[in-house]
């Protein structure tokens, strides 16, 4: 039996689409922050979620994974699945009416959903967090987003300009949530200590959250760690992986020639962070993470040929690396397809592990992005985003 809604008010309806668990947990967010801004009224979340978004109360219409795919060949073996989801997810928000839809992140399906539910139902407000990175690739995405995005939530802040030299829809910065949580990820004075050790260096391996990144890349990483290894033969490697592929890591890392720890979990790869000295990592959110933990890095990317050669002609950014980009500068050294091999990994390893001027270049420069980052009242990024929904809701209804 459901209780009774208070003050007499109608709830709020939030339909709500996160396809990845980085969007989930962005999605959870904003969900609670709402839920504290509506308060006495209430809620009502349906959509397509994970974990997190089902333990506040989201019954997912369908399986998350039907959505987490990479590669042009993935994508087109399950494309009858995807434009089935598509069209029964947009046929079932427009029936629904939700006060606002909230696409996070999976652009490719986010996009074409909001696309049918704007052609049927204009009256929907939407908003998407995350901005696709048209900045690097494939920027005629910003203005095909313009005509079914009423506001879009940046987590860069570089990327509002970019959208509105881009024609794209209203872009909004919100802060990154990585900044909310940097606390958790840096050194206490003891954690410090263990950082500190050059001789004896923990080094960060992060080869993927993904089987594809971890089939190309680990091979390469253990290579580098065999090079490394003969200099700093007390190194101790900490490989934080996601549940389903810590089986995996876990047998390919048995014959490593050093002291190698798989940690599972959120708080033991906040925790392997604090200690780290330096990382190898995959390109992505992880390598802005690592600047942010202070942590100086080499990254590496290698896909298929195919995916590799697409990328070559299609990226225009002058790196592929997030904290390069936030930085505006090549701070952190950057490996891709044929270049990412041990040998020169295992270089730019060993050039930051000592103390020297390499390192402390990376240092210096990731000690600015708090400044650049950080929101100008100090507000969270999922407050902010709650309170552009908010008033998105707001402007809408009066128009």
């Amino acid at each position: 039996m459901k209780e009774p809604l208070p003050s007499g008010e109608a709830p709020f309806r939030l339909f709500v689409i996160a396809g990845e668990p980085s969007g989930d947990l962005l999605a959870a967010s904003f969900i609670t922050a709402l839920r504290s801004r509506l308060a006495p009224r209430a809620l009502e979340i349906s959509g397509i979620g994970g974990l997190p978004l089902q333990r506040l109360g989201l019954v997912s219409r369908f399986a998350q994974t039907d959505i987490q795919l990479m590669g042009v060949v993935a994508v087109l073996k399950s494309l009858p699945t995807l434009l089935s989801h598509i069209t029964d997810t947009a046929d079932a928000i427009v029936d629904q009416r939700p006060d606002l839809l909230l696409t996070v992140d999976v652009p490719d399906f986010s996009m074409r959903v909001a696309r049918k539910v704007r052609k049927a139902d204009p009256s929907i407000p939407i908003m998407h967090w995350v901005a696709p990175s048209v900045w690097a690739w494939r920027p005629g995405r910003a203005q095909a987003m313009a005509p079914h995005v009423d506001r879009l939530l940046a987590l860069l802040p570089f990327e509002p300009a970019a959208f509105e030299r881009l024609k794209g829809p209203p872009t909004l910065y919100v802060g990154h949530p990585l900044l909310d949580s940097a606390a958790s990820i840096r050194p206490d004075l003891d954690e410090q200590r263990l950082r500190d050790n050059a001789l004896a260096p923990v080094i960060l391996v992060l080869p993927g959250s993904r089987r594809s990144e971890i089939r190309h890349l680990l091979p390469v990483f253990r290579e580098t760690i065999r090079l490394v290894a003969a200099r700093y033969p007390h190194a101790h490697v900490l490989i934080p992986a996601v549940p389903h592929l810590a089986e995996a890591i876990s047998a390919d890392v048995a014959g490593w020639p050093v002291r190698v720890e798989v940690v599972i979990g959120e708080d033991a790869k906040r925790a392997a962070f604090r200690r780290a000295r330096v990382a190898l990592a995959t390109s992505g959110t992880v390598t802005l993470e690592l600047a942010i933990a202070g942590i100086p890095l080499a990254g590496a990317y290698r896909g298929n040929a195919f995916e590799g050669w697409l990328a070559g002609k299609l990226v225009k950014s002058h790196s592929v690396l997030l904290c390069n980009l936030v930085l505006g500068r090549n701070i952190a050294p950057e490996f891709m397809q044929n270049a990412a091999t041990a040998p020169a990994l295992a270089a730019a390893l060993m050039a930051i592990i000592p103390e020297g001027p390499v390192r402390d270049a990376q240092t210096r420069a990731f000690a600015e992005l708090d400044g650049i980052m950080a929101l100008p009242d100090g507000q969270a990024s999922a407050d902010a985003a709650v309170s552009a929904a908010l008033e998105l809701v707001a402007n809408r209804r009066k128009a």
